[in-house]
């Protein structure tokens, strides 16, 4: 199978050397039955660094710039983890993703474009390489009607229909370092795609497996 991870940016950042190579052993695992690559997020240090730029005047473009500067600097942290198992450049083009893999190898790689966050990421090379499942790994363990750290009565959805997930997906706030589980854009395409698609508690290392093989206890998107 052709999986494609979405990595929170808060899953990696801040670990020590041997969580970090814990996601690492996972990934390889995975990568030596299938074609694996993994977008990596800006997490905590992005959110810091937009929001101090942002009180310095800096556009939302500029925003963007330095969010996904932090989303390379994280990459850069699980391919030196995953030593010869992967590739030592980290992707600036879809295409190069795809012309980076072969068997054995994680490519992993961090944002591309201002205004896409890294799921929207996830989701183009998704549907670029024809993967067989996106797998978003993130700080919750699925999609919730609310914000379940500020909302105590949010409850998840085990299963959407794309159309579901794009509908709530167009609620959400677009400014640069969201913290919304799918924004809008890469809710689009994965409806478009037809993608089957996971969204999963990234902490919990046993989810990268479930959420490409079943068993996981996040959300579950799926066409009707």
């Amino acid at each position: 199978m052709i999986l494609v991870y979405s990595l929170g940016g808060s899953i990696l950042a801040g670990r020590d050397a041997q969580s970090l190579k814990g996601y690492a052993q996972a990934l390889k695992e995975l990568a030596s039955e299938h074609r694996i690559f993994v977008v990596v997020g800006g997490g905590k240090i992005a959110r810091e660094y937009i929001a101090k730029a942002r009180a310095l005047g800096a556009s939302e473009v500029f925003c963007d710039l330095i969010g996904i500067g932090a989303t390379k600097l994280n990459a850069s942290l699980l391919i030196a983890a995953l030593e010869k198992n992967t590739r030592q450049e980290i992707p600036d083009s879809y295409a190069q993703a795809a012309a980076l893999s072969a068997p054995g190898i994680v490519v992993v790689m961090g944002g591309l474009s201002p205004g896409q966050t890294t799921d929207a990421v996830s989701a183009m090379l998704a549907e670029y390489v024809g993967a067989d499942k996106l797998i978003i790994a993130t700080s919750v363990d699925g999609v919730y009607t609310a914000d379940p750290e500020v909302d105590p009565s949010a409850r998840k959805y085990e299963r959407l229909t794309h159309a579901e997930l794009a509908d709530m997906a167009m609620q959400t706030d677009m400014k640069a370092g969201s913290r919304s589980p799918i924004d809008p854009l890469a809710a689009k395409i994965i409806q478009r795609s037809l993608i089957p698609t996971s969204v999963v508690l990234g902490k919990n290392l046993e989810n990268l497996k479930r959420g490409a093989l079943g068993g996981h206890d996040g959300t579950e998107i799926r066409p009707e």
